[in-house]
């Protein structure tokens, strides 16, 4: 049975990590889908429990894809999962040079190999930054988000005005 594991911060969690997240629970027997907490991104929109359960609503009937959420080091989670592989989207050249550093750290850390799945064209230019954004402005994200993360984010933008 291969696991893999695939962190991120997922606040929100967006079409273009659902198309990665698809393809590798084609592709391998289990996805574990971690939503980490990032002391370097600042506070997001969602909390991380939160996140951890947009992310169950999401996925419900994918049965080889688990969420977890994860305070901490990825190599840490990766190692207590027990996980043959990190899985990190790319959507851009720029990306596989900061992946590929975080990659080699995690390897040496963990001795956990990371590969790389690219995105489609169409998902390729959506970050949850631009997201987050958008939705405070009150523009239209309904084609880059899954329905629980868009129902979420008008509920969340509604509260804080």
């Amino acid at each position: 049975m291969t696991r893999v594991l695939y962190p991120g911060s997922f606040d929100p969690i967006h079409n273009g990590h659902v198309e990665i997240v698809e393809t590798a629970a084609r592709a391998f027997d289990e996805v574990v889908v971690a939503a980490v907490g990032n002391p370097g991104k600042g506070s997001g929109v969602f909390t991380l429990a939160e996140r951890f359960d947009i992310i169950a609503e999401v996925f419900v009937g994918v049965d080889n894809v688990r969420p977890m959420m994860h305070s901490g080091l990825v190599v840490d989670l990766a190692v207590d999962q027990q996980v043959d592989f990190i899985i990190k989207g790319l959507r851009a050249a720029g990306d596989f040079e900061s992946e590929l550093q975080q990659a080699q750290i995690n390897k040496q850390l963990s001795g956990v190999e990371t590969m790389f799945l690219p995105s489609t064209s169409l998902s390729s230019f959506i970050a949850s930054k631009y997201i987050r954004e958008i939705a405070r402005f009150g523009g239209d994200i309904s084609s880059m988000v899954p329905g629980p993360v868009l129902a979420r984010l008008r509920a969340k933008m509604a509260d804080s005005d």
